[in-house]
């Protein structure tokens, strides 16, 4: 079975308690002088993907006649949006020109910035990265971050500019770039197309002699490091693994060392690209352990494998749990999907350890559950994975970020939405998330970026030259500001030409304040914001003009408030719809007309106190567009 049948089955299935064994194949254990470890880091639509897929084909990996665009992107995610999201891995053997057979795993990474952290454990397994630039749109954000954390992890860089077929190709001018930004001769730049094959071959070769073999010793201790994992419904998780020292076999007893958990492995193999199993993977070699566990939390990204018996003394460094640093509330429109959706989530986390929930109670929504994300496109991800592989109809409520609330006794909490904020009187200093951002774009746009990013409440910090014509301009700003459409903006004021990186720098004390919604008199939790004090007039009367429209008029005067430090900031009432009921009425004494008109007047002061209001899903994303005005 295709590994890719077997990474989309992997959600939503249930573990069976049996195993398809696969016939193990012995391959002659290879020189360390003769493996070649890299991975290719680049921008958002660079060509990382297809370069990658044209280096299958030159290798024979993978024949031409099975060639799909994207090999490596087994979701249909990644194929729509152009963006790996889980990072995979495949080994290629290649014969050089001096005539020496070569092995060189692919160690394929995720593109965006909220997989930051899959990036650097990736990294860590290499010694050698592909830096690929595009010819037309040269050195930009993500391009940058991820050198520098290639560069960090003292990687071997390889600087590729591809797309020169294209005809807005500038490959002098990008290779002038690159030459100063590593300070390496422009003539020693590949220059490429990957989707037409020019110059590729030249990749290899440069692989083969700047890329490092890896420094390992099979006589010590096993470690091997998971740089990613994925859940597959016969074989349990399927760690993805660079051997750092000692050897590892399917007869060994393993030991997770962060986790603590010891399981049998049920296959060691390698991806070709194509799940193969093998007899065993040695010291500096890349490949996978199927651990038959039954989910990832037990194996996570990061963690070390050592042997049960004669275990290594410590982990190989670097290991951290994956933070959420954006928060949403997913609730079911139809209250009798609340378990399909808790299923469906469980199944989601089976594959995705950075995806965390919990169950959570709202006035207005009922039962439904907060979930944390690493950024807003992982939460776009989860939100469109749950909505075509769960067929679910769900409420997602505006994303929010995580605050650090000090209390008068000297207790600190982490406050994910705005209803858990405590009362005002018990709250010593409200604390939120920080960024560090770095946006790099085009000098004529310098302004306009100044302008947005000082309205957001950002500061400037400094500001590099990477290239002629184009700045790096470095600011801290709140993750609040950021999440919703500060991307978006950015583009429109630019004209598409920024690029945007970000890394979370600390929490800051600011005059921030709860804004509620009383609709009818009664709080709407979820449409509850944490704002900065000096924000919070504008944005509660902007919030209340916006409900005013999207709120059904009822049989009753419904009136919208928006409250924050204590006192009513606006008001507005949604006019009751109205019944004539004087129509029966031909003329005739006045004081039979004051009577109905009374009687409707009583009706509707009943109806007031025991009608509920319903709030269409629109209003739950209205705060998303108040930036927008």
């Amino acid at each position: 079975m295709a590994m890719s049948e077997f990474m989309g089955r992997g959600v939503g299935q249930v573990f069976v308690p049996f195993v398809i064994k696969t016939k193990s194949v012995i391959l002659p254990a290879p020189m360390l002088s003769h493996i070649r470890n890299f991975c290719i880091i680049a921008h958002i639509d660079h060509g990382k993907s297809t370069l990658a897929d044209r280096l299958l084909h030159l290798t024979g990996t993978v024949p031409d006649r099975d060639t799909t665009e994207q090999i490596l992107d087994t979701m249909d995610l990644e194929r729509e949006k152009g963006v790996t999201i889980k990072a995979s891995a495949v080994r290629m053997n290649y014969t050089a020109q001096d005539g020496d057979a070569y092995e060189l795993n692919l160690i394929d990474t995720p593109g965006h910035v909220d997989f930051g952290y899959e990036v650097s454990r990736a990294l860590v397994a290499c010694e050698g990265a592909l830096l690929v630039v595009d010819a037309s749109q040269g050195i930009e954000a993500q391009t940058l971050a991820n050198l520098y954390a290639a560069l960090e992890a003292d990687l071997a860089i390889i600087p590729v500019i591809n797309k020169i077929d294209l005809q807005s190709a500038r490959p002098e001018e990008v290779s002038e770039d690159i030459a100063s930004l590593l300070g390496v001769p422009k003539e020693g730049i590949v220059r490429i197309s990957a989707k037409d094959g020019t110059n590729v071959p030249q990749v290899l070769e440069a692989i083969v002699r700047q890329v490092p073999p890896p420094k390992a010793d099979e006589g010590l201790p096993l470690r091997a490091l998971i740089f990613d994992s994925h859940y597959d419904p016969y074989k349990g998780v399927i760690t993805y693994v660079r051997v750092v020292e000692g050897r590892i076999t399917a007869n060994d007893s393993v030991h997770m060392m962060s986790t603590g958990v010891d399981v049998k492995p049920i296959e060691v193999g390698i991806f070709s690209p194509l799940m193969k199993p093998i007899t065993g993977l040695g010291a500096g070699e890349v490949g996978y352990v199927a651990t038959g566990l039954k989910s990832v939390h037990d194996a996570r990204v990061g963690d070390t494998i050592t042997c049960t018996v004669n275990p290594a003394a410590e982990p190989l460094p670097g290991y951290r749990h994956p933070k959420p640093m954006v928060f949403a509330g997913i609730y079911p429109a139809v209250a009798e999907d609340y378990q399909n959706l808790r299923e469906a989530l469980d199944k989601l986390q089976l594959n995705d350890a950075s995806l965390v929930f919990e169950p959570e109670t709202s006035q207005a929504l009922g039962f439904g559950f907060r979930a944390g994300f690493l950024g807003l496109f992982h939460m776009e991800i989860i939100q469109e994975r749950l909505e075509r592989e769960y067929d679910l109809d769900m409420v997602f409520t505006a994303p929010t970020v995580a605050y650090e609330v000090l209390l008068h006794d000297g207790m600190t909490l982490i406050v994910a939405s705005p209803a858990e904020l405590p009362d005002e009187g018990l709250i010593a200093e409200i604390r939120e998330p920080w960024m560090n951002i770095e946006i790099i774009t085009p000098t004529d746009y310098y302004g306009p970026i100044m302008d947005l990013v000082t309205k957001r409440r950002g500061t400037y910090k400094n500001q590099e030259y990477p290239a002629p014509h184009r700045v790096q301009l470095n600011y801290e700003i709140p993750l609040s500001e950021i999440i919703v459409d500060f991307f978006d903006e950015l583009k429109s004021r630019t004209r598409g030409y920024a690029s945007l990186d970000y890394q979370f720098a600390e929490y800051r004390a600011d005059e921030l304040e709860k804004l509620e919604i009383l609709v009818n008199g009664e709080p709407v939790d979820a449409l509850a914001a944490i704002v900065h004090k000096k924000d919070a007039y504008h944005k509660g009367q902007r919030f209340i003009t916006k409900l005013k429209e999207l709120i059904p008029r009822q049989l009753f005067d419904v009136a919208i408030q928006a409250v924050g430090g204590g006192r009513v900031i606006s008001r507005a009432n949604v006019k009751a719809t109205r019944k004539d009921v004087l129509a029966k009425c031909y003329g005739g004494d006045i004081t039979r007309k004051k009577k109905l008109l009374e009687k409707q007047k009583k009706g509707k002061k009943r109806l007031k106190m025991v009608g509920n209001v319903e709030i269409p899903q629109e209003a739950f994303m209205a705060v998303l567009k108040l930036e927008e005005e």
